[in-house]
């Protein structure tokens, strides 16, 4: 009976959180078992990144040679004798990180999941796929849009050669090109985790979709704030990344309420049943 009893006063899933409970020095092992496997993942994928450098940094470069009008037209300098070589360092590290988050994520998954209710982590997988989607949305966004448009608007700027003005001309370094590209595809990238960040709120019960529209002007500023502070500082890069990130904040509104639609419906479904 005292059994009986007991059983009853746990939440749904605790049996499975009991079952695999374990001594710290197991979970120690097992997180530098999930440590060394990220690790490995992220050092092939550089070696392999590093041995493609040129043809990645060739890609990347594409959208400066859409502004110049071909590849014929496009020229970038480098004016340190290892200059170039560091650049792909960083492009072997950079496309190392990318395309190893999903062993990374994964491995950080499957260290926590056996912390959580199965309701739980039913409720946070989606958010596990959905983090990488929306992160090369954001890449994809730069890529097409932001770099083309900033790149026309900085050759927009040079001086012709005349008998009375010099001539100005645009000639990006390799480094500094690959600079602004990463820097772009990380600020938006992380910003387009917004409406990610904010359904996982209101699945929590941290905010609803009232509250996210009551503080609709605070989060404007919050985002031009945030904007200035992830892109270079031009007015140009800083409204490409803010009117996307306001565009997202309405659609987190639609997510939270279709969140909260669909918890009202399973309560009335459990109240109708019990």
């Amino acid at each position: 009976m005292t059994d009986v009893i007991a059983d009853a006063g746990k939440r749904p899933g605790e049996d499975d959180i009991e079952a695999s409970r374990a001594p710290l020095i197991d979970h120690l092992i097992e997180l530098r078992s999930r440590l060394i496997k990220s690790m490995v993942a992220f050092i092939v994928l550089f070696f392999i990144c590093f041995a493609g450098a040129k043809y990645i940094y060739n890609v990347l470069v594409m959208p400066y040679v859409w502004a110049v009008g071909g590849p014929e037209k496009a020229r970038l300098i480098y004016t340190a004798p290892l200059e170039y070589l560091f650049t792909q360092i960083k492009i072997a590290a950079f496309g190392a990180g990318f395309f190893a988050f999903p062993v990374i994520a994964t491995q950080v998954y499957k260290f926590v999941a056996p912390g959580l209710y199965k309701n739980e982590r039913d409720a946070f997988r989606p958010y596990l796929f959905a983090t990488p989607v929306f992160f090369v949305l954001g890449a994809a966004m730069v890529f097409f849009f932001a770099m083309p448009v900033l790149m026309q608007f900085s050759l927009g700027m040079q001086q012709a050669a005349s008998i009375d003005q010099a001539g100005i001309e645009l000639l990006p370094k390799v480094s500094e090109y690959l600079a602004l590209i990463m820097t772009l595809i990380f600020a938006f990238g992380i910003s387009f985790q917004l409406p990610v960040v904010l359904t996982l709120l209101g699945q929590a019960g941290i905010i609803d979709s009232q509250f996210l529209k009551d503080k609709r002007r605070y989060a404007i500023v919050f985002v031009f704030v945030v904007a200035a502070v992830l892109t270079p500082p031009d007015v140009i890069s800083q409204l490409m990344l803010a009117i996307p990130m306001i565009l997202l904040y309405e659609l987190s509104v639609f997510s939270v309420r279709y969140v909260e639609n669909k918890r009202a419906a399973k309560k009335a479904a459990e109240d109708a049943a019990g």
